[in-house]
């Protein structure tokens, strides 16, 4: 079964394929895309292992070949030098303008073979084929590239769309528990920040979902993906509307500096917690029905993730240096932080009139729970 969603950027609009064994059908989808039968490819170690040979067979049967970096996982390979050796590795293969480039991987990959696509020759065209439910259901899609810096996350990068996406669900069936339900935390986001009736619907299907249902997993990550295409439609370089898709990342954010972008907490787990906070936060200034942040918490224990500060293994820092590290979002404007809020579970706004002392008070009683 396949999904086909697309996102309407006029000139630059392309398509979203959901569906199983599409590793297999990798180079049918790609040998009109291109001009001459190659691509480089760029992966990490943990995907290579997994699926590298799937995919250069699935390219060899349209009779593409392929050359591939292979980098090493983890959060750490978004950085200076990894875009150094990406940039080095995609020149020496003598990449044109009119090639394409393979992002293989997860979010991590996804970015920094993005942008290494929009800033070589001044931009070249690539394609995403995400491995992580998280890069399926949102980093792949929408055109956000980036590295990481000592300054912050993703404060370097790009927006530099996609020309095709192609999210195989079979590869979803060997990722980590870990790694599954922190892609998990993406989903839900999508329910929390602008559909009610979705966050009802993975109330019922979650456990199934995490269990390796096929239905469930593909109708998952085809409402998440057609949910982030209208948005990014709407507003693709984040000036209004797409700001809502940063639910929970302030806190997150913050959480994943004050961690070292480190195994302690990954990126989609950091999201739920700042999800659930965000919600506390919103309760707290009165803004939603203080059962909502009691219900996102429970659905998110339900389903085995990290919910609380006390979940996060290893010391953090306190409240006020957490806040600090809130200072260096990409949501900043004029020096004041941006926070996504909500009035309830489906119904996310966006607002810089946020009290600190609020903030504070929301972070000293999380810590205090550790």
């Amino acid at each position: 079964m396949r999904e086909t969603v697309n996102v309407a950027l006029p000139g630059r609009e392309y398509d979203v394929i959901i569906g199983s064994g599409l590793l297999a059908e990798a180079g049918a989808y790609l040998a009109p895309m291109l001009a001459r039968p190659r691509v480089a490819v760029v992966t990490d170690e943990n995907v290579a292992a997994l699926h590298l040979d799937a995919l250069r067979a699935g390219l060899a049967a349209s009779g593409i070949e392929m050359q591939a970096l292979i980098l090493p996982a983890g959060e750490g390979t978004k950085s200076w030098a990894m875009l150094q050796r990406c940039s080095d590795f995609l020149l020496d293969q003598k990449v044109e303008r009119r090639d394409l480039v393979v992002a293989f991987g997860g979010g991590v990959i996804g970015d920094l073979a993005g942008f290494a696509s929009a800033i070589l020759r001044r931009g070249v065209g690539f394609v995403q084929i995400p491995t992580s439910l998280l890069a399926q259901v949102d980093s792949s899609v929408g055109g956000k590239t980036g590295i990481n810096t000592s300054h912050g996350k993703n404060l370097i990068g790009a927006f530099h769309q996609p020309a095709l996406v192609l999210a195989d669900t079979d590869v979803l069936g060997t990722l980590t528990a870990r790694d599954f339900l922190a892609g998990y935390g993406e989903v839900v986001k999508y329910g929390l920040l602008g559909d009610y009736e979705y966050f009802n619907w993975l109330e019922a299907n979650g456990p199934a979902l995490a269990a390796g249902d096929t239905a469930a997993r593909l109708e998952a990550v085809r409402r998440a993906v057609q949910m982030k295409a209208d948005i990014v439609a709407r507003d693709e370089t984040e000036q209004g509307d797409r700001a809502l898709l940063n639910l929970g990342h302030t806190f997150c954010h913050a959480l994943e500096a004050a961690t070292g972008y480190s195994d302690r907490l990954l990126h989609g787990e950091g999201v739920a917690i700042g999800c659930a906070l965000a919600f506390q936060l919103s309760a707290k200034l009165g803004l939603c029905p203080q059962e909502d942040p009691s219900r996102v918490r429970a659905h998110l224990k339900t389903m085995g993730m990290k919910t609380d500060l006390k979940d996060i293994d290893g010391a953090l820092p306190n409240a006020e240096a957490l806040l600090d590290l809130m200072g260096q979002d990409k949501k900043v404007v004029d020096g004041q932080l941006r926070f996504i809020l909500a009035r309830g579970i489906g119904d996310a706004f966006v607002t810089s009139d946020v009290p600190r002392t609020a903030v504070l008070a929301v972070l000293h009683d999380a810590l205090a729970e550790r």
